[in-house]
């Protein structure tokens, strides 16, 4: 079993959380692992209210569809910065980079909403069953062209990324497989004239016998979605998944098998495996502390969560995603984002900066004031090291990095705080306090340490 200190909860929030508070560190801290991870972590929470009523709404291109993406957008973003201790919302966007959809193929913000509604309420569940019903779910009918797969003209695109992005891999089936499941997968269509939902068409449907993966009969999309889930193959595919958001990017085959076996075991069941993972010594190792980089969006809601800040600039979050290259519903292809080292560039990193110093100077780049308001002198005296300014400076480095920092850098930090006085001049009571502390988050924030998880 896992020691269970602060070093290991912080990787394990940075980690499953959208980034974490000092109050998420108590409740983590107050209990035990495995209570956290069951009753915390993994827990049900209560359903979200919707974004709008426009959700039930007959899709209508002439409707003011940008402003109800928009409203979709700030609405999951409150919801991350809201998570709690719960890394619901951590799965809602893990299924949605892997079963993706794009909203400027889409079109319609009620599709991509119900969409989104279907990952929630399958955050923790059954593999099997969400890959069916993702299937047949409107958004990605349009999105993979099943909403014009027929049995005279059975399209391919949905049944090749099935096998190839959702479920088994490249390698563990063939062009024939690919074929046979088109001809399984058509019959579905969307019909909106009573409510958001894709209906069967029995006259649109290959009503002839498949061969698919050596097996025969007259199968529909879930005989074939249940005969790919009889291969071990498929647990291994989600959980290599699993491994390289949650672990590490260099993926340990052998601790691979192991999560696939519990899944396996567990019929699927995702919270089993998340389970295991984050109970493991493996998932504590080390070698694997800060050795992510951090989402854009794990950089922007991380951000407001650590100086625990009330409410969200959330149309600020949704300005600077594009060029973050992280916009919510909408990745940049079917593979979804591939993040890592991608997240940072030379065009990125300036504008991840540019996000946190905004955060620190109440005000956007354009000279703009943000919402969410943070006053950095009542900040500081949060701490109790407020006036001890290498102490506060040890304390801020403890919260908001992962690891230890080399004594070099802690220093120069130190320096920047101090601004040219020395520590025993330092108070937060003197005139330029609020000025150096700025100076000081924002300093802080730019390094490349901040930018891991």
């Amino acid at each position: 079993m896992p020691i269970w200190n602060m070093t290991n909860a912080k990787h394990l929030l940075s980690r499953a959380l959208f980034g974490y508070s000092r109050s998420n560190l108590t409740t983590a801290l107050s209990t035990s692992l495995n209570n956290f991870v069951d009753n915390f972590l993994l827990a049900n929470v209560a359903e979200p209210p919707p974004p709008g009523d426009w959700i039930n709404m007959k899709p209508d291109p002439n409707a003011d569809n940008g402003t109800r993406r928009n409203d979709m957008i700030h609405w999951w973003f409150r919801m991350m910065f809201n998570e709690g201790t719960s890394m619901r919302e951590k799965m809602v966007l893990f299924w949605h980079n892997h079963y993706v959809s794009e909203y400027d193929a889409v079109n319609y913000p009620q599709l991509m909403y119900w969409q989104n509604k279907l990952f929630r309420d399958n955050a923790f569940g059954n593999f099997r069953n969400l890959t069916k019903a993702v299937t047949i779910d409107p958004a990605m009918l349009i999105y993979l062209n099943g909403q014009v797969s027929t049995r005279n003209a059975p399209n391919e695109n949905y049944a090749r990324e099935l096998m190839e992005l959702f479920t088994i891999g490249i390698g563990n089936y063939t062009e024939t497989d690919i074929k046979q499941a088109a001809r399984a997968l058509t019959g579905w269509q969307n019909n909106f004239d009573n409510g958001i939902k894709s209906v069967f068409n029995a006259n649109r449907f290959d009503n002839t016998n498949k061969t698919f993966m050596g097996q025969t009969g007259n199968f529909g999309y879930e005989q074939i979605i249940d005969i790919i889930f009889t291969k071990e193959e498929t647990a291994k595919f989600l959980c290599r998944k699993l491994y390289h958001e949650f672990v590490c990017p260099k993926i340990d085959e052998d601790f691979v098998t192991q999560m696939a076996n519990v899944l396996r075991s567990n019929n699927y069941n995702v919270k089993s495996v998340l389970a295991f993972l984050f109970k493991s010594d493996h998932f504590y190792k080390p070698e694997f502390i800060g050795s992510k980089i951090k989402s854009p969006v794990e950089i922007m809601v991380g951000a407001l969560k650590a100086f625990d800040i009330a409410t969200p600039d959330v149309s600020y979050m949704r300005d600077m995603s594009r060029p973050l290259q992280q916009l919510l519903f909408d990745p940049p292809n079917v593979k979804g984002w591939p993040g890592q080292r991608l997240w940072i560039t030379t065009n990125t990193f300036p504008l991840r900066n540019q996000y946190t110093d905004a955060i620190v100077n109440n005000r956007r780049a354009n000279g703009a004031a943000t919402v969410s308001r943070l006053g950095m002198l009542s900040y500081a005296r949060t701490f109790r090291s407020a006036e001890n300014a290498p102490q506060f400076v040890q304390d801020v480095v403890d919260l908001m990095f992962l690891f230890p920092i080399s004594k070099q850098k802690q220093e120069s930090l130190l320096q920047t705080l101090l601004s040219g006085t020395i520590a025993a001049n330092w108070s937060t009571f003197t005139p330029m306090a609020e000025q150096r502390i700025q100076q000081f988050f924002r300093i802080l924030m730019r390094t490349p340490e901040y930018q891991l998880c």
